[in-house]
């Protein structure tokens, strides 16, 4: 072969070559124009997915938000006092629930189990205003007619009481009937505290300060006797 068809043969692949690059880089540009942003892989940041032309591959979605707490609910509301008073002090008797409920200046301050007068001698319904305080004393059934002697007549030595009517209804303590406390009424006719909780109502309660007794089948207490 000689030097010149040697050089010729030469001169036609590069050409070729030259042409096969044309149109090689011809085709890649649609694809470089279109192609999508390349991905990472989710928890390596800045590690690209390789974008292969021709295939669509899906963009990263963003991190799901974080569910919205429900609100606490709100605690129930404390009941107000079920009347006025003068002294900053209230107390509620209730017989459905066997319980004093004491708010001090319009805030509950302490509920405690209470006894009240059983069938026999229920606890009339209705405001007492407390009177005058005995640190102790002696209780009996003629106070109001019962003679002590007699199958219903007692004579009993309290602590810690309070008068709440003229004819003979107290809060005092009462440790005998401790195990009624919240609920039976057993007394009769007064409302009975266990000896800790009839301290705190002695100590606390002003002279004036009105106690409501609700829920007995005692009738209407009248004010004033």
């Amino acid at each position: 072969m000689s030097t010149s068809k040697f050089a010729s043969g030469r001169s036609v692949i590069r050409l070729l070559t030259a042409v096969v690059g044309v149109i090689v880089m011809a085709l890649m540009i649609p694809a470089t124009a279109f192609a999508q942003p390349a991905p990472t892989i989710p928890g390596l940041p800045g590690v690209p997915l390789p974008t292969i032309p021709g295939i669509y591959t899906p963009a990263p979605q963003p991190p799901a938000p974080e569910p919205i707490p429900e609100p606490a609910p709100a605690p129930p509301a404390e009941p107000a006092p079920p009347v006025a008073t003068q002294t900053g002090w209230v107390a509620l008797a209730d017989d459905a629930t066997h319980e004093l409920t004491v708010w001090h200046d319009g805030k509950v301050v302490r509920k405690m189990p209470i006894s009240m007068g059983k069938n026999e001698n229920p606890t009339p319904n209705g405001t007492y205003y407390t009177k005058e305080k005995y640190r102790d004393m002696y209780m009996d059934s003629s106070t109001y007619g019962v003679p002590v002697d007699s199958p219903n007549g007692y004579r009993t030595y309290v602590e810690w009481a309070i008068r709440m009517s003229w004819d003979g209804i107290f809060i005092h303590g009462a440790p005998w009937s401790v195990a009624q406390q919240g609920n039976t009424n057993v007394s009769h006719g007064c409302i009975n505290l266990s000896p800790e909780n009839a301290q705190f109502v002695y100590e606390n309660f002003p002279e004036g300060t009105p106690i409501v007794v609700q829920g007995t089948i005692g009738g209407q207490y009248v004010p004033g006797s």
